[in-house]
């Protein structure tokens, strides 16, 4: 009796609801208590009825928007000049502007200048310059390089080039070479290339032709090892061929010397560095018992500390 009775009364609460939700239905939003709002303030002033808030400021949306967006380090362009520049000649625009592909430049760069100790007990200094002057194309080079002990200049090296640029990183070069110091002097022929090759290294290779016949080939490449900007490491390696023995300058025919070295230099500025480092060299070859031939020694190792500028 008692299931029955709850039936009933949900049956008739069900048929009072029917008219109720049908009424809502038909009924506007805008007749709905609360739900008024006056026509044109929702769509003139986003914000109305929000008056102890700050409006927004939406310049980032308009910037972006418009495609002025800043850079994410925030730079901005500096205004344009306020006068146009005077007419100027081709010529005087590239004196301005120091953007003449054949203008003429120099250099002199001082690459060692060392002073050096020996396992032997020898104590030398050293040097090895060179300078040009020319365009990015065609340049006049000069090249020394020597060593001086106790008793003069041991082995002393200068070289006149002409440099022509045939690739974007190689340079051709011919001229001339005149070997000075201990022993006669010897005049050459010089014909090589000198440049970047991959991965950075430095490189040179030169032929050379003397008197009588002799012949003579140069290779020597380093590479600089950045540990910061400032500390450099730089590996060098030179090789020495001769066709001839030359006793009385300390050479022998085929590999006559190897020199490997490490520098360790500190650049207080681009133009001025000082560095330490050690140069091991291997002769090849005997002439103990040719009259007149250099006493050097076939394995040697200094240690040195020198600097390094340019201008």
């Amino acid at each position: 009796m008692n299931i029955r009775r709850y039936r009933t009364r949900a049956l008739a609460i069900a048929w009072l609801a029917l008219p109720c939700a049908a009424l809502a239905q038909s009924m506007g939003m805008d007749a709905m208590p609360g739900m008024s709002m006056p026509m044109g303030s929702a769509q003139t002033d986003p914000h109305a009825g929000h008056g102890d808030n700050p409006p927004m400021n939406h310049a980032g949306h308009d910037a972006a928007m418009d495609g002025n967006t800043l850079p994410p380090n925030d730079h901005v362009p500096p205004p344009p000049p306020q006068m146009a520049p005077p007419a100027m000649s081709p010529t005087q625009m590239a004196d301005v502007m120091q953007m003449d592909d054949a203008g003429t430049r120099s250099m002199l760069l001082m690459d060692r200048l060392e002073r050096s100790a020996s396992t032997s007990g020898d104590y030398a200094t050293a040097w090895e310059a060179e300078g040009w002057w020319g365009s990015d194309v065609n340049r006049l080079w000069l090249k020394t390089e020597g060593e001086r002990g106790s008793d003069g200049t041991q082995d002393g090296r200068l070289e006149a080039l002409w440099s022509h640029a045939w690739t974007s990183f190689w340079d051709w070069q011919v001229g001339a070479r005149q070997d000075f110091g201990q022993g006669p002097n010897r005049s050459w022929a010089a014909l090589g290339v000198e440049g970047l090759a991959p991965y950075w290294f430095e490189t040179q290779a030169t032929f050379y032709v003397g008197e009588q016949g002799r012949t003579a080939a140069r290779f020597e490449t380093s590479y600089e090892l950045r540990f910061t900007q400032r500390l450099i490491l730089q590996p060098k390696l030179e090789l020495n061929l001769y066709g001839k023995d030359d006793p009385q300058r300390g050479i022998s025919s085929g590999l006559s010397d190897l020199q490997a070295g490490l520098r360790l230099r500190y650049e207080f500025s681009r133009k001025f560095a000082p560095y330490v480092g050690v140069n091991w060299t291997r002769r090849f070859g005997s002439h103990d018992n040719v009259p007149g031939a250099l006493d050097l020694h076939a394995r040697e190792t200094t240690w040195l500390a020198g600097v390094r500028f340019w201008f």
